[in-house]
């Protein structure tokens, strides 16, 4: 504890100089301990243990290689292949193939284990070695959205609670409209654009970042659909301009860097809770009104919510979402939706692709 005394006569200058001095010399202490000294203690003690990898570089860590060779491997064409490691996750491959199975690599200053083996991942999993937590979001992060997959506890729980009719079989199946319009006007639309030769050549994958967007725009938000592709086009400049940031996630308040990239994805996030809060706040009146709710995806969830709320026969708001909590579980629903549904899309298009008789036998009736 610092005590500075304050004394008739005494220099001010004296007195804000010797607190600048502490606080700069508590500040360099707190860096050092956070860039080198903890991760030197955390890279002997996994050492220790018997783990391998990479050696710790201060800062950055692993983060400037993983991004070089990143981009060295994304800059030739992909050979025909499902080993497809070498690609995605060329730092973890190169770390395996150099270390073992078991291995370590730095994101910034905290280490990263890497473990291959089924028996030590179902131990690692397990009751036996307690609670593991999630990792914390970052702010930068909770820009894109922080819902049931950052949540733990009693609010995970609440929050499945809610969201699980939504995913109910029998819901889901009223949905298929909607996936079938989508996929038709894809279809008609890759029709018109054959050439007189019967063929022609397109990029696969933004046609189904396109498609898996619409469907969850109109299974999402039903009759606001045009106010769902515009939260789909945001949720995917945020998730790229997310990824543009990870070099700097890990310095202490990257967010506040007066970046264009920062810039950006706050008032991405504005426009997204503006969007999503004035579609929200007209289905509660609908149903104020009487209206039945939807059945789309925001529809269940606001019924869901409304009845959890009111589960004791008095409406008790602390058992249900907020209108805050509502919007990004929203936002969710396009991040994880979406950007995974488009991705095994067009693998299955390559796989395709590779063995035409994999094609016979799906069109076989």
């Amino acid at each position: 504890m610092l005590s500075i005394f304050y004394q008739r006569g005494s220099n001010p200058w004296s007195l804000f100089i010797g607190t600048f001095t502490f606080l700069l010399l508590w500040g360099a202490a707190r860096a050092l301990e956070w860039a080198w000294l903890r991760p030197r203690r955390l890279d002997r003690a996994l050492r220790k243990q018997g783990l391998r990898g990479t050696v710790y570089r201060p800062l950055a860590g692993d983060l400037k290689e993983n991004s070089r060779i990143n981009k060295e491997a994304r800059a030739k064409p992909m050979p025909l292949s499902h080993d497809i490691t070498l690609r995605v996750a060329p730092l973890i491959h190169r770390t395996m193939k150099e270390f073992g199975k078991q291995s370590i690599t730095w994101v910034g200053p905290n280490p990263r284990v890497t473990i291959m083996d089924p028996e030590l991942v179902k131990e690692i999993l397990s009751n036996k070695f307690g609670h593991f937590e999630k990792q914390k979001s970052t702010r930068l992060g909770r820009l894109l959205a922080h819902a049931l997959v950052n949540h733990e506890g009693e609010k995970w729980a609440k929050h499945r609670r809610i969201l699980n009719p939504a995913f109910h079989v029998e819901k889901l199946k009223r949905m298929l409209p909607a996936f079938s319009t989508c996929c038709d006007e894809l279809v008609d639309r890759w029709e018109k654009s054959v050439g007189p030769d019967g063929s022609f050549e397109m990029d696969v994958w933004p046609e189904m970042q396109n498609l898996t967007g619409d469907v969850i725009s109109r299974a999402a938000f039903g009759s606001s659909y045009e106010e769902g592709r515009r939260i789909f086009q945001l949720q995917s400049e945020q998730a790229e301009r997310l990824i543009k940031a990870i070099p700097t996630l890990f310095i202490p308040f990257n967010w506040c860097l007066p970046t264009e990239n920062n810039k950006r994805m706050k008032e991405n996030a504005r426009e997204v809770r503006t969007l999503l809060m004035g579609i929200i706040r007209k289905r509660e009146k609908a149903v104020q009104n009487g209206e039945t709710p939807k059945d789309d995806l925001l529809g269940i969830l606001l019924e869901s919510n409304m009845r959890e709320m009111g589960q004791n026969g008095k409406s008790d708001s602390s058992l249900g979402m907020t209108i805050d909590e509502v919007i990004e579980e929203c936002k969710l629903f396009y991040f994880a939706g979406q950007e995974t549904t488009s991705v095994l899309l067009t693998w299955t298009l390559v796989a395709l692709s590779m063995h035409p008789e994999w094609q016979e036998k799906a069109r076989e009736p």
